[in-house]
Formats: structure tokens, C-alpha cells, sequence
């Protein structure tokens, strides 16, 4: 990786919020110019971190998509039991830590409803914070990232405060701003839990400086009325989510018994009406070039010009290397899953639709096709 990167990583393992190494003089660092998070295009939102490289949700893979140059760090937020928000892809543990194997939490094992399913595992509303730095991160997909699973316990499981810390430590050592991206995961069944994720997490952005549509920021959810709510509480930037399955509801709309879709969502009218609210959009990358029935790329859709026509961004996800998640046509010879294909490709063929920005697993890839930089911003 090199060893700047192998620093960096080392960094995070070890607490890397307290750590900046050769900041330059303060008189010196307001005359130079200073990149924005948002002064390239199309952004590129290092998803989940660099996870394609290193366990995902973790301060080495934040760290080593910054160094990467990657424009904005995305955390899914969930809930403990005394109200603090951590970095999570779920609230299920199992799948990302190695709570499986602790003994002393094996009585915490249950089954639950989650967004409308049952759910059996270890769920980070029944584990305080203290119980939750316990815990080492693990890779999510082993299969897909061996790799990754190499480094199984070497990182513990971030609050939101940390990655906040550590977002503002290295933009001092790569003199640049980097913008946070966080998605609040599962609104309605933490709101049913009476651990609500809105106000805390606004109130953690206010508190640390992320103040206005400018701030490099942006809040995202799945689900409609916490954007809506968010929309009251904070100028910050907020971008509606779009499900896999367009004729999927959005959860909170099914609990509330509304017949709204994310195919709804994806017309123009539905893309006025999130206009209301939000800043962005960002859908499964189908939405806006499908998949046919051989699992190549069809025809791009409008989605694009309609987002565009109703003054809202697009931020499509989710680009990964591996040949187990990309379109026939770009896949490596290998047969193996886990064998990297021909990723420039697809992604030139989807910045080519004009999208605005992109969330990726192997941030470096879209960093390197993308075009330049054409202006700096503070």
C-alpha cells in the first residue's frame, strides 16, 4: 500500500484522533490554497471508508480513503443502549465484530424484528458504549475480501465523535477539507426503541463546527419523514436513499401505511417532491443504467436528466472492485468472485451519465479517472 498508508493505519489502530505529524505553521496554512470537499466532480464518497482494502467501518479504512484523497468519509450510524452513535453497517454485531466469539456476551444473542424481518443476532441497542469498545471489528464479506479478513481484530468499532476527530486531525496533515457523509440506518425502529438518531446526530455536527448548506456535510436515510424532520433542525445538506427494489417502500412509509415507492420516488414528480427537502439523491446505480438479463449494462434511464431538471444531485452507489459485483462485461477471466475486473470501466461508463458523485469501495479507482480539480475552495 505504501508506507505512508501503512502509517496512517497503524495510526488508527492506535488511537490516531490525537495524532498529527508535521502540521505546518498556521500563518503558512491560510496562504496556501486548500481543497473543498466539494471542489472536484464527480465527488467521490470513499463508502464505508477505503472498505475494499481494509474491514469496513473502521479508523484505518477512514484513514486510509483520506489519504487516498477521497472527498467525503461515509459512517452508517446506529444506536447504543445509553444513546451514543457508532459506526455500524447494522445493528446486528455478528456479521462485523467478533461477538460471536465472547463468551460473556452469548446471553445477549436474540431474534427480533427489524424494518419489517426477523433478525437473530447481537444488536447494538443491547450493548452500552463501554461494552461496544470491547468488541474488534471483523471483515463483513470474507469471501469477497480475504484480503480484509487478514486484518480481523485490528481495529475496535468508532463513535461517531471519533471519525469526527479523526476527519479534522488529517485535515491539518493533508491540508485539505474533508467532508463526513454520514446515513442514519434503521430511523424508525431506533426512533420505536426511543433511541432516536436525528437530534443527537445533528446536534454532534453543530457542536463540532458542520454549521450550513456549505459545511462538508451531508446527512442521508433510506427513509422519508427523518429527512423531513432533519429538513427542521439543520441547514445541512440531507440526500434521500433509494432502495435496491424500486417497488420496495421506503420503511417508514409502509409503517404509516402510505402506498409511496421508490419507483414513485424515481419519477419526475417524485423527484420534485424530495426536492423539497433534500439537496441530493442517491439510488442504486440500476436506477440509472439497469442491468439486463445477462448481467450486462443496459441503456442509462433518464433518472439522471430528471434529478437534474428538479435541482437535486446524484450520488449513485455502490462501485466495487471485485467481479462478484460488477456488470458481466467487466469481469476479469478469473472465476473467482473475489478477483478484481475491469472496474475502470464501469465507472467511466456512469460518470459518462453525468452523475454528481459516486460511493465506492476502492476510492482510489474513481480518484484516478475522474476529472480534475477546478477551483479551491476553504
Amino acid at each position: 500500500m505504501g508506507r505512508t498508508i501503512v502509517v496512517w493505519l497503524m495510526a488508527a489502530s492506535l488511537g490516531f484522533c490525537n495524532i498529527v505529524i508535521g502540521a505546518p505553521p498556521a500563518a503558512l496554512t491560510r496562504a496556501m490554497p486548500r481543497r473543498g470537499a466539494d471542489s472536484c466532480r464527480p465527488l467521490v464518497i470513499a463508502h464505508r471508508g477505503a472498505s475494499g482494502y481494509v474491514p469496513e467501518h473502521t479508523l484505518g479504512a477512514y484513514a486510509l480513503a483520506i489519504t487516498m484523497g477521497a472527498d467525503y468519509v461515509e459512517p452508517d450510524l446506529v444506536m447504543t443502549a445509553d444513546g451514543h452513535l457508532i459506526a455500524r453497517h447494522d445493528n446486528e454485531l455478528g456479521l462485523t465484530t467478533d461477538v460471536a466469539q465472547r463468551p460473556e456476551f452469548a446471553d445477549r444473542l436474540r431474534t427480533q424484528i427489524v424494518d419489517g424481518r426477523p433478525m437473530t443476532g447481537w444488536f447494538t441497542e443491547d450493548f452500552t458504549l463501554a461494552e461496544i469498545k470491547t468488541l474488534r471489528a471483523i471483515e463483513r464479506i470474507p469471501n469477497s475480501r480475504p484480503g480484509n479478513a487478514r486484518m480481523n481484530g485490528a481495529f475496535d468499532i468508532p463513535t461517531f465523535q471519533e471519525i469526527i476527530d479523526l476527519v479534522k486531525s488529517m485535515e491539518i496533515s493533508e491540508g485539505r477539507t474533508i467532508g463526513i457523509y454520514p446515513e442514519i440506518k434503521h430511523g424508525t425502529h431506533f426512533q420505536n426503541l426511543g433511541l432516536a438518531m436525528e437530534r443527537p446526530l445533528v446536534d454532534a455536527f453543530h457542536r463540532n463546527g458542520y454549521i450550513g448548506p456549505l459545511a462538508p456535510a451531508y446527512i442521508q436515510s433510506f427513509e422519508v419523514n427523518n429527512l423531513k424532520e432533519l429538513k427542521e433542525l439543520t441547514d445541512l445538506r440531507l440526500i434521500q436513499l433509494y432502495g435496491g427494489n424500486p417497488a420496495n417502500q421506503p420503511f417508514d412509509q409502509f409503517v404509516t401505511g402510505t402506498k409511496l415507492t421508490y419507483a414513485e420516488m424515481a419519477t419526475p414528480e417524485g423527484l420534485r417532491e424530495i426536492a423539497k427537502y433534500a439537496h441530493a439523491v442517491g439510488p442504486d446505480k440500476s436506477y440509472i443504467i439497469p442491468r439486463t438479463v445477462d448481467n450486462t449494462l443496459g441503456k442509462p434511464t433518464n433518472f439522471v436528466k430528471d434529478a437534474h431538471a428538479a435541482g437535486l444531485e446524484v450520488h449513485p452507489y455502490t462501485f466495487r472492485a471485485e467481479n462478484s459485483f460488477l456488470p458481466a462485461e467487466y469481469r476479469s477471466e478469473s472465476l473467482s468472485g473475489a478477483a478484481i475486473g475491469n472496474f475502470t470501466g464501469e465507472l467511466i461508463t456512469f460518470i459518462a451519465t453525468g452523475i454528481d458523485g459516486l460511493f465506492a469501495d476502492q476510492p482510489d479507482v474513481p480518484l484516478r479517472i475522474r476529472d480534475i480539480c477546478l477551483e479551491n475552495k476553504l
